[in-house]
């Protein structure tokens, strides 16, 4: 029987075919079959890829950089058209960041997993875009490499701007992604043919080469900028990868051209070092000083277009008449308000630093910088700082000892404490603080206050029911409701302040109060929509209960503490003297430049050579928390004291216990201790998310 006669009737027998070799079908009709199987698009993308030209990894590339550019832009100006729109309105810097991309993605030419080290690339971008995008719905500035290095900050806001139900799907959606490189590297397929890893790397390093000369190109012929005055309309302008990409390269203060020891001296004279003479005088003829940052706080008439049903922040607009006040220019808006704590407090301006930077973050955690606080520690004041939030949030716990107080006094360290629907807590605890903080000491007190009520995200359903003010107009719900609710905290604010006024007037020693907004809140406005005309301006006023002549002036936040000094006749500090003799001189801003760098990063010519400033031995709370008795009853143990908070946890052997709070003076421990160690049992100070602040002795 021939091979064609069995062939057949195997067929007729509805048995498969078989080769002479014993296979089931020949090559050509499996891969039709498996071709009609997959379909038309699988064919469209077979031949894409088969295509001398778009199937080329290089224009492939290409292709992919400038899909990435218009989504990365689309989503940073809120906006599917957005990327397009940049294209049109800056060529060369839509061009510029096209080019930064696919210098990324070049790297995967290196790699025989090209798909998937190509998506890697494409989906930390568009990670970056989206970001970007959600960030600046929160706030008022963008992303950048400054928000990665205060990730431990993320957990602590989160709940406040989402909702449970949001945190699950993002972590599932973060799940699924992690599911997915993982399958994709897994099944994603190799390139066939054998790498040619000269041809790669050459490619690679051309590709980072033309990127370099575009970069430098690019600065000098003014496409973009290297420095930001405004972070997000440098985003807009230049581009979201270059300025993230700046972020993260610009750090700290750069070495200003033609630094040494002689400009350093021209620019602060040892006659100027030598005329502070404050220490010389009575230290008894200067006041308590109280400064006290007032989180998002501005006078809400100062917004253009809004129109509510009564006064709003009354007796702050009270102040502003009676008392020397002004519009502070301030680092940031939206956010940011360890920034402008910093400038006010070190007489430094963030405009030096890296964009997007915190000093809190970088730089500070490791050096000590002349401040304020340590300038009147040699008049003899005791140091103090408050703030009714988290004790580690902006790493304050650590980078304050750095700052020169004696004591800080978080919200761990306060009890009965009312707190806002987002969370947040009021601000009328500061009354009792600042009062006690005053009265910790015999010594005049420098006190640095911050609060927290202000604080977004405000919400864009009704949140408060009976508002003290009221939006008017035609204006849609969602801005409506925010706005209500910011109104409600600033009303609320504005009567903290007449309290705290209230009591400082009646406290029998000298206090000059200085209040002020930390920045702008997160609600979009525009720099045209701000009577100021900017959205980095919020106001400030000088009090005191002692009675001051009023002056109006405008000052930047880093000249705040040298115009109060100034006010009460002091002269205690390196930036107190250069800003007070040099503040409207022509070189000013060049050596303010100059002196920053040489205090923080250089050789410290204005000291001679070696900081005079040491850490301070800071302590938790100006409070004391003690143990004065332990007691088991029944086999329970309760811990007497004083001093104790809803913060406060029993612990042993540096382990932190089961307990429950009953009041200031006592606790609970739920746990069963070997009475032999209940002598160990010791105090601490934990915050939400387990840091151990302090402990007792």
């Amino acid at each position: 029987m021939t091979e064609r006669t069995r062939n057949t009737k195997a067929e007729e027998n509805g048995k498969r075919a078989k080769t002479p070799k014993g296979r089931t079908q020949p090559k050509r009709e499996k891969k039709v079959r498996r071709e009609r199987k997959r379909g038309r698009l699988y064919r469209c993308v077979q031949s894409f890829g088969n295509n001398r030209i778009l199937g080329n990894s290089a224009v492939q590339t290409v292709l992919l950089s400038f899909l990435l550019i218009l989504i990365v832009e689309g989503c940073g100006r809120k906006s599917p058209l957005g990327g397009f729109a940049f294209c049109l309105e800056n060529p060369p810097a839509f061009l510029f960041n096209t080019v930064l991309i696919f210098a990324s993605l070049s790297v995967a030419w290196l790699f025989r997993r090209r798909v998937f080290v190509r998506t890697l690339i494409c989906v930390l971008w568009l990670a970056l875009g989206v970001t970007n995008g959600v960030v600046l719905l929160f706030r008022m500035t963008p992303f950048t490499t400054a928000d990665l290095r205060a990730m431990d900050m993320v957990w602590d806001v989160l709940p406040n701007y989402l909702s449970v139900f949001q945190i699950v799907l993002l972590a599932v959606a973060l799940l699924l992604l992690l599911t997915f490189f993982v399958l994709l590297f897994l099944y994603a397929p190799k390139t066939k043919r054998r790498l040619d890893y000269r041809k790669a790397v050459a490619g690679v390093v051309l590709s980072f080469l033309i990127t370099g000369g575009s970069w430098i190109g690019a600065v000098q012929t003014g496409i973009v900028g290297t420095y930001f005055e405004n972070l997000w309309d440098a985003y807009l302008d230049y581009g979201v990868p270059y300025c993230f990409i700046s972020t993260w390269f610009n750090k700290g203060v750069a070495k200003p051209r033609g630094y040494s020891e002689a400009a350093v001296r021209e620019a602060f004279p040892e006659k100027a070092a030598g005329s502070m003479t404050s220490a010389q005088k009575d230290r008894n003829q200067f006041p308590n000083i109280v400064f006290l940052q007032l989180e998002s706080f501005i006078d809400p008439d100062e917004i253009k277009g809004m129109a509510f049903s009564g006064v709003t922040a009354p007796f702050f607009k009270e102040l502003k008449e009676k008392h020397s006040s002004g519009y502070l220019t301030v680092p940031v808006v939206g956010g940011g308000t360890a920034n402008t704590e910093f400038e006010v407090m070190s007489g430094m301006s963030l405009q030096f630093f890296g964009p997007g930077e915190y000093p809190y973050k970088s730089i500070l955690k490791k050096e000590v910088c002349e401040t304020m606080a340590y300038d009147v520690k040699r008049l003899g004041f005791a140091t103090h700082a408050i703030h009714n939030h988290r004790g580690a949030f902006y790493n304050r716990d650590k980078v304050f000892a750095h700052l020169g107080f004696d004591d800080f006094t978080s919200l761990e360290y306060m009890s009965y404490v009312y707190k806002t629907p987002k969370n947040y807590a009021t601000d009328d605890v500061l009354i009792g603080e600042i009062l006690g903080a005053l009265d910790a000491t015999d010594a005049k007190d420098y006190i640095y206050a911050i609060s927290v009520q202000g604080h977004g995200d405000y919400p864009t359903v009704k949140t408060i029911n009976d508002p003290i003010v009221t939006v008017e107009g035609d204006v849609p719900d969602e801005t409506k409701y925010a706005y209500e609710y910011y109104v409600q905290q600033i009303m609320e604010m504005d009567i903290f302040l007449k309290r705290l006024t209230e009591e400082l007037s009646q406290y029998g020693e000298d206090v000059v109060l200085i209040l002020y907004g930390d920045h702008l809140p997160a609600l979009g406005m525009t720099g045209a929509e701000m009577q100021s005309g900017s959205t980095f301006k919020t106001q400030y006023v000088i009090w005191s209960n002692f009675g001051m002549k009023r002056e109006a002036k405008d000052l930047a936040a880093y000249q705040l503490s040298a115009e109060v000094q100034r006010r009460i006749g002091m002269r205690e500090g390196t930036m107190t003297v250069f800003h007070q003799d040099s503040k409207g001189k022509r070189d000013y801003r060049d050596n303010l430049h100059l002196l920053q760098y040489d205090m923080l990063y250089g050789k410290r010519y204005v000291y001679g050579g070696t900081v005079p400033f040491k850490s301070t031995d800071m302590k938790m709370g100006y409070r004391p928390i003690r143990i004065t008795e332990i007691v088991n009853v029944a086999g329970q143990y309760y811990i007497k004291g004083e001093g104790f908070t809803p913060y406060s946890k029993v612990s042993l052997n540096d382990e932190i216990l089961d307990t429950v709070f009953m009041g200031p003076m006592v606790l609970k421990l739920n746990e069963e201790v070997d009475p032999s160690e209940a002598g160990l049992l010791k105090v601490s100070q934990v915050e939400k998310y387990n840091a151990v602040l302090s402990t007792t002795e």
